[in-house]
């Protein structure tokens, strides 16, 4: 036994060094950083969490992921499980299975252009508008620049539930599969419906999957940067303003103190996250 320990061990190590040296010790340097100034490096306690957050532009991007985070988690996982129970039921769907991981393969930029191509000004969701107020008689321009108003955060919403669709259902559907079906049919002799096999059977042989899967949402909930910055720069409109515009805007400040103590914060909220998800887990 303590030979197999030892083998285990030494297939560890080289993760665990890799883990230390690129994420431990660099994230411990920055909490050093958090409580010093930026240019002389002097110990200034709590200042620079008192500036971030008493800075508006944190407090907006906050506001922010938090909304993001709220809304887009329980559609993602919701929608991603109910996806996957038709595809497991018709045999036919699970052809189609592959077809949603195709979002992921969409580089960045080709997302932007399809963006920019329906919600500019004088884009097709402008046009589709105009020919239907057309339809029901009544002549209108529609000239909104979706990008540069409220309706960019639900933009937004849309882009990250379209692509992180994909691998939700994948994970839901490897759950859904794991079920066994004498274990349902044994339900379903003893009287249960179909919503009390799934709630009853099904569901709890889920839990797995659901926390593996809402701690990869959330963590890729903070990472939606990328489309949002090429089609907006730097200062989007401020309902897409996520703390990943600011971490960028603090970067190119050289602002390191208040991006060091933001880092801090942002860790900590997500850490709480998981360490949540995880004790709610181990409950069920």
């Amino acid at each position: 036994m303590k030979k197999r320990n030892l083998i285990a061990y030494a297939f560890l190590l080289p993760s665990l060094c890799g883990v230390l040296f690129f994420y431990l010790i660099p994230f411990a340097d920055v909490v050093r950083r958090s409580f010093l100034t930026a240019v002389t490096k002097e110990f200034c306690g709590l200042d620079n969490y008192r500036t971030v957050f008493q800075n508006e532009a944190f407090l907006l991007a906050s506001r922010n992921t938090a909304r993001f985070c709220l809304f887009c988690l329980p559609v993602l996982l919701g929608l991603g499980l109910l996806v996957a129970i038709l595809l497991e039921r018709h045999c036919e769907g699970k052809r189609f299975l592959s077809a949603y991981l195709l979002p992921m393969a969409v580089p960045s930029a080709t997302v932007v252009l399809v963006w920019k191509m329906f919600f500019a000004k004088q884009g097709l969701f402008n046009a589709w508008l105009g020919d239907f107020a057309a339809m029901l008689g009544k002549e209108r321009v529609f000239t909104t620049d979706y990008m540069d108003s409220g309706a960019a955060f639900w933009v937004l919403v849309a882009s990250y539930i379209w692509k992180n669709l994909g691998y939700t259902v994948t994970l839901w559907f490897a759950g859904l599969l794991s079920v066994s079906s004498e274990q349902r049919e044994a339900a379903r002799v003893d009287g249960a419906g179909a919503w009390q096999v799934f709630w009853r059977v099904v569901f709890p042989q889920l839990l797995p999957n659901l926390y593996t899967i809402g701690v990869l949402s959330f963590l890729n909930a903070f990472k939606v940067f990328r489309e949002a910055y090429l089609v907006a720069g730097s200062y989007p409109h401020e309902s897409m303003y996520m703390l990943q515009h600011l971490f960028n805007n603090w970067f190119v400040n050289l602002s390191l103190d208040k991006m060091a103590a933001a880092a801090v914060v942002t860790g900590a909220v997500m850490i709480t996250g998981i360490l949540l998800l995880q004790r709610l887990w181990e409950k069920e």
